[in-house]
Order: C-alpha cells, then sequence, then structure tokens
C-alpha cells in the first residue's frame, strides 16, 4: 500500500517532500516489522501444535525438578536490611558513633537505644481502671514483677543462665536497669518509713544519691502538679538489655526474650488488675513473618475461588465448544511458573520475607489475560481449519501483544530490581518478579498452547468438553433421556449454514452480553455525557487525594495485626508520645571546651530540647566556679581530672567523653556527647523527619562540627526519595519502552494513548489510595509499579484495534474492539477480583494495604477499559472517515457483464465489479 502511494505520486508528477518520504518510510518499516512478527508467532504456534506432548510436559518436569529445592527454603528476619534505605548518612553517622562510645559503654546512659537496638526485653505496665501505677499497692506490683524477670533462667547444656549473666553490665559490674526501678524502690523504702516528702518530677528528677535521671519514657500518662511535681502516672516501662557479643550470647539472649514474653503473659493472669504488654528486638521480624503464616488459609481460599470463576468463565451451554479445562489449565500455567521461579530464588541462595505475598497476585492478572486473550482468539477461528492451523491464527494474533505486554513487565520491574533502589525489599520483590513474569510468558506459550492444542482437538473430534466423549447426533439424543440431552447439547456444523459458522460461540454469556446490549448501550448519545460527567468526578477526587498523598514510615504497616508489636506501639503512642525519642548530639572533634563562646555556642544549638546528660550540668558547673572570663586550658584540664576523681555527680562523665591521649600531662578531649528531647509528637513521623533534617542542616553551617543519631532515623532517612525512585524510574522506562516500541506497532498514536491512559489510572489509584488512608510506602510503591503494566495488558489490545480499524465510523470500532478484546477483560477481571476478596480478610496491616491497592488498581483500569475508553474514542482523534480519492485511469471501476443461463433457459445478467 505504501509503495504503490510512493510510485503514484512519481506518475503524477507530484513532488514527494522530505517528511513524506520520512513517514512514509516509517509506516512501511512498521508494517514489515509487524507482518514479520505476525509470521514468526504463526510458525511458532503451528510448531507447537505439531509437538504438543513435548512442550506440555517440559514445563512440568522443570517446575519439579525447582520445586524441589524448598529443603534450602530461609527466612529474611533482618527487618533493617529489608525495610531501611540501604545508602544513607544515617548508617554512616551510626558507624562514627559505635567507633567513639563504644556499646558495652554506652547503654548505662541509654534511654531508647540511642545507637543499636541489640538485644533487650520490654513491658509496658498499666492498669484497666486508670490507677495511679505510683501508688503503693502497684508499686510493690511493678516491682515483684522486676524481681520475677530477673529470676528467669535459659536452660543450656550444662548451664543455667539468667539475667544477671547476660545483663549489660555498668562500670561496677553489676547490672544495668532503668533509673525508673530505683525510683520505684526508694519511692517504697519512704513508704516504709512514713515519709511522705518523697518527690518525683517530670520529665527529669533527681536519686537519693543526687545524680539526675531522665523519666519522660519511663513514667507514661503523667499528670503533674506545679513546678512538675508527679501527681499520678497512668504507665510505667521497663526495659532490660542483654548482651550479644558472641553467637552463644546472641542464642542464649534470644531464647531470654521468649521465655521473658511467655512469663510475662503468665505473670498477666495471675494479675489481672493490670494489662501488660511486650516487646523485643525480635518482636518486629516475627510479626513481619506472622502475616505469611497467618495468610495461607485465605490463600488457599482465593485459589479455590479463582478457580471455580476461571472453569465458570471458560464454560458455555455448548459441550462441544466450552473450555472448563482450560480454565483451570491456566491457573495451572501460572502456578507453575511461579514454583519454577521460587525455585530458582532457593537455588541461588534468597530468603523469602512477607512482601512475596504480592507476586502470586502479580502472575494472576498478567497471566490471566493472557490465556484468556489466546482462548478469545480461538472463538473467532474457522472451525474447518485444522487444528495446527488456528493454532497458527492464535499466535499470530496474540503472542505480539503479549510479548510487548511482558517486555513491559521485565523492564518496569527490572529497574526496580537494579541498584538503583534504595529499599532492599523492594529491589528483591522486583527481581523474583521478574524471574516468575520471564516463566509465566514462556509457559503460556508452551505449556497452555498445548493444552489448547489438546481441547482443539476434543473440539474437531465433537468430544464432550470434559468428559472426552464423543457427542451423539441430535436425531440419537432425540431418544435420550433428559439429564443425558441436557449435559450432550452441542450444535453440529452439518446442521447450520455457512453464515451461521462463525457465530457458534455467540451463545457464551459474556460474549452475547457484550455484542447484543453492553456495546450498543456505552456508545449511546444520551449515556455519553453521564459517563463524561462521571470521569470529571473521578478526576476530582483523584485530585483532591492526591494532593494529600504523605509518604509511610511506619513499620506498623508491614506486620501481622493483632500482634505483640501493635498492641505495644499502640499503648507506648498513648502513653509516652509527650517527647520524642532521645536523640544523640555527638561533638566528634577535639574543641576548646574551656571557651565560654564555645560553651555558648554549644547550647545555642541545642536550645529547646531538653538536655539529659553531663554537658549542661557540666558548664554550669564551670561556672559556678565564677569563670567569668575564658578559662586557660591547664585550669580546665585539672577541673577535668577533679571530676573524674572526686565529684560523684559527674560519676559517668567518661562514657560521655572520649579522652584517648595526654601530652605534657594535658587532656585532649576528642569527642563529647549529650542526649537530647525534643517536645514532639513521636507518632508525627514527618516532624520528627523534619526535626532530623534541621538538625542536619545546622550541623553544616555550624562552628562545632556535630552529628545527631537515633536508630529510628535509619528508617525515616532519605525514605521519601528511596520510596518514590523505585516508581519514578519504572515510569521513566516505561516511557522510553512505548518510544522504541512505536516501531513495533502499526501506529505511533497507539503508544500516545496507552501513555496518557495509563496516566489517568495512575493518578486516580494514587488519589483514591490515599483517600483510603494508605500511605505511599514500600508496599504500596510496588503496587504502582504493577499497575502500570495491568493498565497496559488490559488497555492496549483495545486502542490497538481501534487506532487500527478502517473505513467505518469510530462509534463501529469501539464496538469491534469491545466484542474482540472485552470478553477477555471481563474474565480476567472478575476472576482477579474475586482472588483478591480473600485478601481483604486476612489479619494483617500488609495484606490489607496490598489489597486496597491492587483492588483500585484492577477497579480503576476496568473503570477505563469499558466506560472512559470506549466514550472518549468516539469524540476524538484519530479521525476514521474514509478519504475520497479522485478516480483516475488507473483506479476507475470496470463492469463486466457474464451472461449466465440456467437449465430452464432463464437468461440471468450478474454485474461484476473489479478495480
Amino acid at each position: 500500500m505504501v509503495l504503490a502511494r510512493l510510485w503514484w505520486s512519481f506518475r503524477s508528477s507530484q513532488p514527494v517532500t522530505l517528511p513524506l518520504l520520512s513517514c512514509l518510510c516509517t509506516r512501511m518499516l512498521r508494517k514489515v516489522l509487524h507482518r514479520g512478527l505476525r509470521n514468526c508467532f504463526s510458525r511458532l504456534g503451528f510448531f507447537i501444535a505439531s509437538h504438543p506432548v513435548f512442550f506440555i510436559s517440559a514445563p512440568v518436569l522443570i517446575s519439579i525438578l525447582l520445586g524441589a529445592s524448598f529443603s534450602r527454603y530461609r527466612v529474611e528476619e533482618n527487618i533493617e536490611y529489608l525495610l531501611a534505605p540501604k545508602h544513607s548518612l544515617a548508617k554512616i553517622e551510626r558507624n562514627l558513633v559505635d567507633s567513639l562510645f563504644p556499646v558495652n559503654r554506652s547503654k548505662h546512659r541509654l534511654y531508647s537505644d540511642l545507637q543499636t537496638p541489640g538485644r533487650y526485653g520490654r513491658v509496658i505496665i498499666t492498669s484497666s481502671r486508670r490507677a495511679n501505677m505510683l501508688d503503693q499497692h502497684h508499686t510493690d506490683l511493678i516491682l515483684k514483677l522486676h524481681s520475677a524477670v530477673r529470676k528467669i533462667q535459659v536452660h543450656r547444656p550444662g548451664f543455667n543462665y539468667t539475667f544477671a549473666h547476660i545483663c549489660m553490665l555498668s562500670n561496677d559490674k553489676t547490672c544495668i536497669v532503668d533509673d525508673i526501678v530505683h525510683i520505684l524502690e526508694e519511692l517504697k523504702a519512704a513508704r516504709s518509713q512514713n515519709r511522705t516528702n518523697y518527690i518525683i518530677t517530670y520529665p527529669i528528677t533527681m536519686l537519693k544519691d543526687g545524680k539526675e535521671v531522665y523519666n519522660g519514657h519511663q513514667l507514661g500518662g503523667v499528670t503533674v502538679h506545679s513546678k512538675d511535681r508527679v501527681k499520678s502516672a497512668e504507665a510505667i516501662q521497663l526495659t532490660y538489655y542483654l548482651q550479644a557479643i558472641n553467637s552463644l550470647n546472641e542464642v542464649v539472649a534470644e531464647k531470654w526474650e521468649s521465655i521473658f514474653c511467655e512469663m510475662v503473659e503468665s505473670f498477666q493472669k495471675l494479675n489481672r488488675e493490670v494489662k501488660l504488654y511486650t516487646f523485643t528486638s525480635s518482636t518486629l521480624g516475627q510479626d513481619f513473618q506472622k502475616t505469611s503464616r497467618v495468610s495461607e488459609r485465605y490463600l488457599i481460599t482465593s485459589l479455590a475461588l479463582v478457580v471455580s470463576l476461571a472453569v465458570i468463565c471458560c464454560s458455555m451451554q455448548d459441550c462441544v465448544r466450552s473450555k472448563p479445562w482450560l480454565g483451570l489449565l491456566g491457573l495451572v500455567t501460572i502456578s507453575l511458573s511461579t514454583l519454577t521461579a521460587a525455585g530458582i530464588v532457593n537455588l541461588t541462595g534468597g530468603k523469602y520475607n512477607s512482601t512475596f505475598l504480592g507476586i502470586p497476585f502479580i502472575m494472576l492478572g498478567h497471566g490471566l489475560y493472557g490465556t484468556f486473550e489466546m482462548l478469545s482468539s480461538w472463538r473467532k477461528t474457522r472451525e474447518d481449519q485444522h487444528v495446527k492451523d488456528r493454532i497458527a491464527v492464535v499466535y499470530a494474533d496474540t503472542m505480539i501483544s503479549f510479548t510487548l505486554t511482558t517486555a513491559m513487565y521485565l523492564v518496569t520491574f527490572g529497574i526496580g530490581a537494579s541498584p538503583f533502589t534504595n529499599i532492599e525489599a523492594a529491589r528483591i520483590f522486583c527481581r523474583h518478579s521478574c524471574i516468575a513474569i520471564f516463566f509465566n510468558y514462556l509457559y503460556v506459550l508452551s505449556f497452555y498452547g498445548s493444552s489448547l492444542v489438546f481441547t482443539g482437538y476434543i473440539e474437531n473430534n465433537y468430544q464432550h468438553s470434559i468428559f472426552c466423549r464423543r457427542v451423539p447426533k441430535p436425531e440419537i439424543l432425540q431418544v435420550k433421556s433428559l439429564w443425558y440431552r441436557f449435559l450432550m447439547t452441542a450444535k453440529f456444523s452439518d446442521d447450520t449454514a455457512d453464515a451461521e459458522e462463525t457465530n457458534s460461540y455467540e451463545s457464551h454469556l459474556l460474549v452475547c452480553f457484550l455484542k447484543r446490549y453492553y456495546c450498543d448501550w456505552i456508545t449511546n448519545t444520551y449515556v455519553k455525557p453521564f459517563v463524561v460527567l462521571f470521569y470529571l468526578v473521578y478526576i476530582s477526587f483523584a485530585l483532591m487525594g492526591y494532593l494529600q498523598v504523605h509518604e509511610g514510615s511506619d513499620l506498623r504497616n508491614i506486620v501481622a495485626t493483632e500482634t505483640r508489636t501493635i498492641n505495644y506501639t499502640t499503648v507506648q503512642q498513648k502513653y509516652f508520645s509527650n517527647y520524642s525519642p532521645v536523640i544523640g548530639f555527638y561533638i566528634y572533634e577535639s574543641i576548646d571546651y574551656w571557651n565560654t563562646s564555645v560553651q555558648e555556642d554549644v547550647l545555642e544549638y541545642t536550645k529547646g530540647f531538653v538536655r539529659i546528660s553531663w554537658f549542661e550540668s557540666y558548664l554550669n558547673y564551670l561556672r559556678k566556679l565564677n569563670m567569668s572570663t575564658a578559662l586557660p586550658k591547664k585550669n580546665f584540664t585539672d577541673i577535668l581530672r577533679y571530676s573524674f576523681l572526686k565529684t560523684p555527680r559527674y560519676a559517668h562523665f567518661s562514657e560521655d567523653i572520649i579522652i584517648p591521649k595526654k601530652y605534657n600531662n594535658e587532656v585532649e578531649v576528642v569527642a563529647s556527647r549529650m542526649f537530647l528531647v525534643a517536645k514532639t509528637m513521636e507518632t508525627n513521623r514527618e516532624e520528627l523527619y523534619d526535626l532530623l533534617e534541621t538538625l542536619r542542616k545546622l550541623s553544616l553551617t555550624s562552628k562545632v562540627k556535630f552529628i545527631v543519631f537515633n536508630p529510628s532515623f535509619v528508617y525515616m532517612d532519605r525514605y521519601a526519595s528511596s520510596i518514590g525512585a523505585p516508581l519514578q524510574n519504572s515510569c521513566i522506562s516505561a516511557l522510553f519502552l512505548l518510544f522504541f516500541s512505536a516501531f513495533l506497532v502499526a501506529s505511533s498514536i497507539i503508544n500516545v494513548w496507552i501513555t496518557l491512559t495509563v496516566a489517568s489510572v495512575e493518578f486516580g489509584v494514587i488519589g483514591f489510595m490515599t483517600l483510603w488512608k494508605v500511605e505511599l510506602d514500600c508496599i504500596s510503591m510496588l503496587c504502582l509499579i504493577y499497575g502500570i503494566n495491568y493498565t497496559i495488558d488490559n488497555c492496549a489490545p483495545l486502542i490497538s484495534t481501534f487506532i487500527l480499524g478502517k473505513d467505518f465510523s469510530r462509534t463501529k470500532w469501539v464496538k469491534n474492539s469491545l466484542e474482540v478484546h472485552g470478553v477477555a477483560i471481563l474474565q480476567s477481571y472478575l476472576c482477579y477480583t474475586v482472588g483478591l476478596i480473600p485478601l481483604a480478610a486476612v489479619p494483617s496491616n500488609l495484606t490489607r494495604t496490598l489489597f486496597r491497592c491492587l483492588f483500585l488498581i484492577a477497579f480503576v483500569t476496568f473503570f477505563h477499559c469499558f466506560a472512559i475508553l470506549p466514550v472518549i474514542l468516539t469524540f476524538v482523534p484519530p479521525s476514521k472517515k474514509k478519504r475520497k480519492e479522485k478516480k483516475t485511469p488507473e483506479n476507475r471501476e470496470e463492469i463486466e457483464c457474464v451472461e449466465m443461463v440456467d437449465l430452464d433457459s432463464t437468461r440471468v445478467v450478474d454485474q461484476i465489479t473489479t478495480v
């Protein structure tokens, strides 16, 4: 066609411009590539149809062999490795802090695990009646619990370990316990001596030995009198730090944590007037992996529902042309590819985590549409053809689009699996998704294609689609019983006219519904305005949600509900959210501490915080010496040495400064630290993130070199950019792939419409996701990457069929597109949605996010395929008007009269028109 147009331009002496020549060459290249791909897939289909036994058995054998590697099944238990940004400044800061202040010298001052969480057990004690936990009864009960915790024993061969053997030790070789225990002991002693003048202040109080201690994270629900005097406290938190310096210590500490939780539960059963909430260093990991265990029976229910509906969708009243086995074999294809991918993961040393629950649903969405599209194409082939020829036509019609959508999956998830992704859980998920999708593509070509071959032979032999028994002729069925005639109902081509042969599959419920009812209704002139109005409402609500999007770094969103993590964090945020986590303020250079201006600079940087360490107290101590001018270095050295040896109040001063060397009897202070607490809400993660960024900016412009650190910063540092990067990279890669694939499709307008549709769907999903209280975290970001591909999977065939249609009106081609591809889209949507429903009942926040995101993706895409696109395409470009060409001698119509005489000598003249 293109060559003919070019030749006619030369014949008619019309000038051929360079843009026209380029356009013609591009169109010719597209057509050549498209035709070449169709021929390749047609030959591939014919080859598979010639060897169906090999192609159906090879995937099964490969899956069984690789599936046997489940003996190497391992679970990833390091939550920080999975969910914390891989490359972050916080991790560098932690390494610097660890080198300056070793953990074994720091736990005495760590009020909320300032450097590394390590091994610990934690319990919050509250009352069901909101009673005062500082009264005599509850004080005795808490001290009794403390005594029981210290008596916990871990039995190992040859020795029984108690808390005293594995606890973190102080300078005097005694176990470090929370200061609130000392406060309660002093309060109990005061009551036994009938002293009523014992005062507890909040958030800093003073012990009997004169040491100031911070109790902001140990007393909760505090009611105070004047001057911060505590009147009552509704909750008390106790923490027990453990050593894990070697493998034996690690094993014992892990076992101790487990016994600790069991003991606290037993204690609560005996004392029901209090409520106890435990949390250990391994609780988060256990609750994260618990999602996989609690999801098992729901996933089995989901599989049963999908199998049932897939079989129903592939069935019809005609027992010969019905294909229920293909519905089941389509799911078997997806299962085999997932099993193969899992086997490869096991053999390569990969570890599993709960985010892998989303991979089967990704496979389900992509695999089901591919199989249903092949079945839909089979129904359009001629029944009088051989099975091999029909399979060749099916592959030629469907495999180009299925190959391109699979390539889109591999590119988008491949970018997510690249080193550009900073969240390890997202990178692992994308990598394993790529493996599963690749094998799903191969198995659809081989296993499902061979299954279609066998069912095709059953159909051509007029055998029952389920029982494989040959269906008798209608005259034989008449003498059979009613139930036998019902089971053996079929249409024989010998009894139908030629015009009706192509309509043998119209008895299918979904085909009949779309062709006879829905296509005419959605393109009705009176329906279109309501659809456009509904789309404007959709955009409005999506925009409202899009403007409220915020990143979520709350680790509670990834664990199962009704777990220790959820219960503990809920109570902690209720009672202990008056102050932020304790932030370490580390000065890592040698400065003139004796200089008054330096002292004022440091105090200015920490202005607005509650300082709970030696620095402010020690500077006040210097000022009490009436040092109004700059303190000489020699005098400062003397005071420093005196403080170490003589001053009880600064007994832990050596834990807050580093003095590695002495020169000429002078002390060199290399680093120092103080602990800061901001008056902020710990539940507001954004406020804490802003605090971190503010302190970091201050450290870059200050005269004193310092860093700030808290273990929670490891999860928050660059979390927003780390979450958004995979989605941005996947979108960019998808755009590039759409651009370069313009040469593989017959028209570049197809890619333009696909891009606009994907943008509309993703915009709506993000907006409604936010309105549905789903934050942009690791799980939702992975779902959005999948949403790009799911939209292309379903919308691309519709758009392609419409764009390539010629000679008829837009409405006619919209109807034709829905008739050709609508059944496959509707079948895959129904099965996919039914499979998602049990996921909503799983008691886990991770699966809740997964369900809401995937459901929105499926629903919004279905809304675009069956409402938005069919209406918009009827009145926007490209135009479908046929161009009127000037008649020339080369293309004029010739009329040839042929005289035909029948047996009765009746003369009939028929006009045959040729161009």
